[in-house]
């Protein structure tokens, strides 16, 4: 087991591995010779020397937000962003870096993600930083019309290993839409929770919520969820078709890594001639994802939004607290909308 570095490469050439954005091409390497890079290049470390430190405190130098280790093709992506694991700039910039290092590395042919906060995996999105994870968003290769969340974990969706989300505590909002995003996901019984809170803010999903849970749920199902933006528990979430499995969290961890050793294993030509098969079936296209991206954006800035929304943030939202614990439910105490 070992700590797992994007930005190291154990010889001169890195192999890249790419899917075709309209999932039609098939997967192919491109070999790449390193270079000293370009004069005057400044290290992260060098660009941001505090930055570097907190990446060391966390085990690795690449990451602020995600510690990673790495054992038999199996990487853990551990998601720790205090307080409550939130979406912001932060950790948008380590899932550009973690995709592109997954993208190049031939070491890894499983991810699982889980939380180091046994209470949230992903609360949501930062609602303070919007146009600074966005920002983000858009250096994952597509340019500024790609400066969308949504297509930040279509990429995630996209990468060619398989991806596994590890469910403990809250995932909602984008926290929700990462879990879609990921091939898998199991979760515990006792304490996960699942919820798309969007609407009532005054918004609607905008990194894929809209566009996976319909597909996934039915028109009916999704409905109910992302209107009614209420929490799901494991089993609700389970038999609505939102994840894989609820399972005892006693027995998670050993299936999700049972499962994980076992793809791992298998022929890796396999594993992502399939995983592109399926996800041709299956995966919106990138021109609705960007369209849900846009409506958020709009809708975020909204007048009554941006009322509700303080009104939130004066009852404790985006502070680890009973309102956040227990936000599905907090939401119809807002008043009334007119």
């Amino acid at each position: 087991m070992r700590a797992w570095d994007p930005a190291k490469r154990p010889d001169q050439t890195e192999s890249v591995r790419t899917i075709d954005s309209d999932h039609r091409a098939p997967i192919r390497r491109v070999t790449r010779s390193r270079g000293a890079g370009r004069p005057g290049d400044l290290t992260a470390a060098a660009r941001d020397p505090g930055r570097a430190t907190e990446r060391s405190r966390r085990g690795n130098a690449s990451f602020e937000t995600l510690r990673t280790e790495l054992t038999d093709g199996v990487l853990t992506a551990t998601l720790d962003a205090p307080p409550i694991n939130m979406i912001g700039p932060a950790l948008v910039r380590d899932l550009v870096t973690l995709l592109g290092g997954l993208a190049r590395t031939t070491e890894v042919r499983v991810v699982v993600f889980d939380s180091a906060d046994p209470d949230f995996f992903i609360a949501h999105v930062d609602l303070n930083k919007v146009a600074e994870y966005s920002a983000e968003a858009a250096k994952a290769g597509g340019g500024p019309q790609d400066a969308f969340l949504g297509m930040v974990l279509r990429k995630l969706s996209e990468v060619p290993v398989v991806t596994i989300a590890k469910l403990r505590g809250r995932a909602r909002g984008a926290g929700s839409e990462f879990v879609l995003a990921c091939d898998m996901c199991f979760a515990a019984r006792e304490n996960a929770l699942l919820g798309q809170p969007e609407c009532g803010f005054g918004v609607a999903p905008g990194a894929g919520g809209l566009q996976h849970l319909t597909r996934l749920l039915g028109r009916g199902r999704a409905m109910e969820v992302i209107l009614g933006a209420q929490d799901a528990d494991a089993d609700l979430a389970e038999r609505y078709g939102w994840i894989n499995r609820a399972l005892p969290d006693a027995e998670l961890d050993e299936f999700v890594a049972m499962l994980a050793r076992r793809i791992a294993s298998f022929p890796s030509a396999a594993i992502q001639s399939t995983k592109l098969a399926i996800n041709e079936l299956t995966l919106p296209p990138a021109d609705a994802v960007r369209a849900d991206g846009r409506r958020f954006q709009e809708l975020v800035a909204a007048p009554e939004v941006q009322n509700r929304s303080k009104e939130l943030f004066g009852r404790g939202f985006q502070t680890r607290g009973p309102l956040e614990l227990d936000l599905g439910a907090r939401l119809a105490d807002l008043p009334a909308a007119g």
